[in-house]
């Protein structure tokens, strides 16, 4: 097969989705970062600011970072499996290294503190997404980085990866929301209640994150837009097929 056979065009409006959804995400950084420097006082470690390191870290990793993690094999449709596969990959230890700072941060600050720990629905929900997420990626680790694992098993699990990448990202960005309500009411109580402009600013947060969440499970659900199989794929899934006589693996 001649190398311009095995490129496949981008579909028109797929960089526009695409560009959007970043717009969106780096928003949602960019307020969340402004909201704890305008009404919580900043960013610092020791200090009694050192719990403002939480829901920057968790919404830029957890949600931000992991939401482009998934859009990778969207954006990068013609280069080489195994590179899009690493860049993937990298994107989720970032992800998974800074949440790892905010949920130390979270918990140093309690511990300092003498607050209870674990006792909020978004504590437990955020556990839950950090063990489920760390899981995710030693399991697709094993799968699909590391040289051990079959073609036929890989071809298996697939869809459990990418269905559980996906509601791992949808719990990632409803645990963010509910760790947003819970900071309000912490705060402001019944003046909540009043438009009080702290409480606007995270209002519109939310709704930003809720609509980066749908842009980027927008892009990933087009079926049209799934990378192609490339040309040595293509091959591998002939001889999978020859020898098991089942369907030939497609691409994520």
């Amino acid at each position: 097969m001649e190398h311009t056979a095995s490129v496949a065009s981008t579909p028109k409006v797929l960089p526009y989705y695409v560009a959007f959804s970043q717009l969106l995400g780096l928003t949602v950084v960019a307020m969340t970062g402004a909201w704890l420097g305008l009404y919580r006082g900043g960013i610092a470690w020791e200090s009694a600011l050192q719990f403002n390191v939480h829901p920057l870290c968790m919404v830029t990793g957890l949600v931000f970072l992991q939401g482009d993690a998934l859009l990778v094999y969207r954006v990068f449709r013609n280069e080489a499996k195994r590179t899009t596969k690493i860049l993937h990959g990298l994107l989720h230890v970032c992800a998974f290294v800074i949440a790892l700072v905010g949920l130390v941060a979270v918990f140093d600050y309690h511990k300092k503190k003498g607050y209870a720990d674990l006792y909020s629905l978004h504590s437990w929900c955020g556990t839950l997404v950090f063990v489920l997420y760390f899981v995710q990626w030693l399991v697709g680790f094993s799968f699909f980085l590391f040289p051990g694992a079959s073609f036929s098993l890989r071809n298996r699990y697939r869809p459990q990866h990418v269905f559980f990448g996906a509601t791992i990202f949808l719990l990632s960005v409803g645990t963010a929301l509910l760790g947003l309500k819970e900071a309000l009411l912490f705060k402001l109580g019944t003046k909540y209640s009043m438009f009080e402009p702290e409480g606007v600013l995270a209002n519109v947060l939310g709704v930003l994150l809720a609509c980066f969440a749908v842009a980027v499970l927008y892009i990933l659900t087009r079926r049209d837009w799934k990378r192609p199989p490339q040309a040595e794929e293509q091959a591998l899934s002939m001889d999978f097929k020859t020898l098991t006589e089942g369907d030939s693996p497609s691409s994520q």
